[in-house]
């Protein structure tokens, strides 16, 4: 047994803050939250004082690379250093990951199966995951690993052998979409993430409002995906391609740039409760990019993609943080916290983002986002106010304690009774 007392308490729901509560946890559950901070605890009771500190839910990033780690095309194509220094690299950012304070991660690319099992089986230590494996995407779209000489590592290439715990993800025809989707479940995919349109970063001629998929590939690719009762996350910035990613009934929109040029793909969303992540954060890093289409791309954006998010949160959709990390450092997560307070959401609603809200996006919320008794014992301890400046959430040293499952993972300082 766990007994955090005197908190100040922000549980995830938007409620305001709670002062003097105690949160009990037992085994990997919180058991009572309460403002009495006296009882008769068992002597194996393991008592915290968190005065003049903030108590929080573990906090979720909905969208994240966490296997990748730059951005040049040999290490996007895995041939910049030996597999075995790729995968530690990897294991050292889950752990540190989880350090910071997050305690879930939605992974839109790039994780393998391996890696959750390896945290469940306690070989490794890191968040708890959601892994999409895989970009689905028609042939030319993002997921269409070419090089510009036009070699693919799908292709029988001697120097990029396919990775079969991350399978093919490109779709020919309408005819390719169901059997894709059940392969990168059978490959152990909690999501399925796919791109209807270009991004910043991606090759020229292929960019935020330039198209990928069909309506009649994306309505096939939505419904396999629900029948299989995985949840689809899709890439979508712009143009027809976002239309066609809101009609056919995604999940959740990545990126939304120009989610303002047309009133209706908002008010769709909000009908139909489809989740908008905006991973502000990753056009911070293209703004400042050595390829000049790829900073104009990000530039452009910039003043669309912030009036996107404030006509989101007018009408009702849900926002939710997502870094996009993978080529501009991990881990950065709380960084999109700040960048959402500074586009014109509330540092509650950004808390909000990154837990109760997040927890929905990830369809986790019975369990995770917010502090309830019943719950699992996910949560952290920040030394200040996140609410008075969130950017102390960047600061690994102001994360006192970081709980999950109700096991310590982190612990900057006792704070013990």
């Amino acid at each position: 047994m766990k007994v955090l007392k005197n908190a100040r308490l922000i549980d995830g729901t938007g409620a305001s803050p709670v002062e003097g509560a105690m949160i009990v946890l037992r085994d990997n559950r919180i058991e009572a939250i309460s403002t009495r901070n006296q009882g008769d605890w068992p002597a194996e009771a393991e008592i915290v004082d968190c005065s003049g500190k903030t108590v929080l839910p573990g906090l979720i990033d909905c969208h994240d690379h966490m296997a990748n780690h730059k951005y040049d095309l040999a290490h996007r194509w895995g041939i910049d250093e030996p597999q075995s220094t790729r995968i530690l690299r990897t294991a050292a950012v889950l752990r540190q990951t989880l350090a910071v304070g997050y305690t879930l991660i939605r992974d839109a690319a790039g994780l393998d199966v391996g890696f959750k099992r390896a945290i469940e089986e306690g070989l490794i230590e890191g968040p708890r995951l959601l892994i999409s494996l895989s970009i689905v995407s028609p042939i030319g779209g993002i997921g269409d690993r070419v090089s510009p000489s036009g070699h693919s590592p799908w292709a029988d290439c001697c120097c990029v052998p396919s990775d079969p715990l991350l399978p093919e993800s490109v779709v020919e025809n309408v005819g390719d979409v169901r059997t894709v989707v059940r392969r990168m479940v059978r490959a152990g995919a909690d999501v399925i993430k796919c791109a209807t349109t270009g991004g910043a970063s991606s090759r020229p001629g292929h960019g935020p409002r330039d198209g990928a998929f069909n309506l009649d590939e994306m309505q096939a690719l939505v419904e396999e995906a629900h029948a299989l009762d995985r949840r689809v996350m899709c890439h979508a910035l712009g143009g027809r391609g976002l239309d066609i990613a809101i009609e056919a009934g995604v999940d959740s929109i990545e990126h939304g740039c120009y989610l303002d040029e047309d009133p209706r793909h908002l008010e769709r969303m909000a009908e139909r409760g489809i989740f908008f992540v905006p991973t502000l954060l990753v056009y911070e890093y293209h703004r400042k990019s050595p390829q000049p289409h790829v900073r104009e791309r990000a530039q452009a954006l910039h003043e669309h993609h912030i009036a996107s998010i404030r006509r989101a949160l007018d009408i009702g959709v849900k926002v939710v943080a997502g870094t996009d990390a993978g080529g501009h450092g991990h881990p950065a997560n709380a960084g999109e916290l700040e960048c959402l307070v500074k586009a014109g959401m509330t540092p509650m609603q950004a808390l909000q983002a990154a837990t109760g809200w997040a927890a929905e996006c990830c369809g986790r919320e019975e369990e995770l986002g917010t502090l309830q008794p019943g719950k699992l014992a996910d949560l952290i301890v920040v030394d200040g106010d996140p609410l008075a400046d969130i950017s102390v959430l960047r600061d690994p040293a102001r994360i006192a304690l970081v709980v999950k499952d109700g096991r310590i993972a982190a612990r900057r300082e006792t704070g013990a009774a």
